[in-house]
């Protein structure tokens, strides 16, 4: 079973009581949609490394992308927000693999909701930077960040080599691995002094843990219903 951190456990128990405890996914068979070109990024040189815990080191894993604390946010919700613009862009370019590598009903599933939510959860979090005069990521910096839960190139390579099981096998297997860096950036940041106190982003935050959470408990599921290799 993924171990998730205590604290965000409490949060996402919390958001989810508040929400009727309610949980969206149906079994779509249709086609993924593709990621929006704005959004796409090239996913070669990506690895595991974990997100720094500092605000003021956090620029570094950036490279480049600045960011500057205002009215009601610090410098950890802003390269929290850009970072994870390039977590979810990566997310969508797994997603949009699996109508093409024959997967089955439930990875279809599943990325059908990933490519929808978390395109419009990248709008989100552009526009919010936008509002607040901060730097939105390119392809080249999301190309560059170092965060958790990263897709290397060569689990691309395998992805791309596999079909049908297999791939629903893999998919579900590194797609739980990213979701896990995702709830790990979100506790950093709840875990951050000062930060989270604009609304918005407290109710984003919370919401993309119980949202990631929630999936991963629906991968593990479906990861127990293939059939053994």
């Amino acid at each position: 079973m993924t171990r998730i951190a205590p604290t965000l456990v409490l949060l996402v128990v919390l958001a989810i009581a508040g929400c009727g405890g309610e949980t969206h996914l149906e079994d779509h068979g249709a086609d993924a949609a593709s990621p929006a070109g704005q959004t796409a990024t090239d996913h070669a040189g990506m690895d595991h490394a974990g997100m720094v815990h500092a605000p003021d080191d956090a620029g570094g894993h950036l490279h480049g992308l600045e960011a500057t604390a205002g009215p009601g946010y610090t410098v950890a919700d802003i390269h929290f927000m850009q970072m994870m613009i390039g977590h979810h862009d990566q997310a969508l370019r797994m997603a949009v693999m699996a109508p093409r590598q024959g997967a089955g009903s439930d990875v279809l599933g599943l990325a059908q909701r990933i490519d929808i939510s978390q395109r419009d959860e990248i709008a989100t979090m552009q526009r919010w930077l936008r509002e607040r005069g901060q730097p939105v990521p390119d392809e080249a910096q999301m190309h560059a960040m170092e965060m958790p839960g990263m897709v290397t190139a060569d689990d691309f390579t395998r992805l791309e080599a596999t079909r049908g099981t297999a791939f629903d096998r893999l998919f579900l297997t590194l797609m739980i691995d990213h979701h896990v860096g995702a709830l790990d950036m979100v506790d950093d940041l709840f875990a951050s002094p000062g930060a989270l106190q604009d609304s918005e982003l407290f109710q984003f935050a919370t919401d993309v843990g119980a949202d990631q959470l929630d999936e991963i408990g629906i991968m593990e599921r479906i990861l127990d219903r293939l059939p053994t290799p």
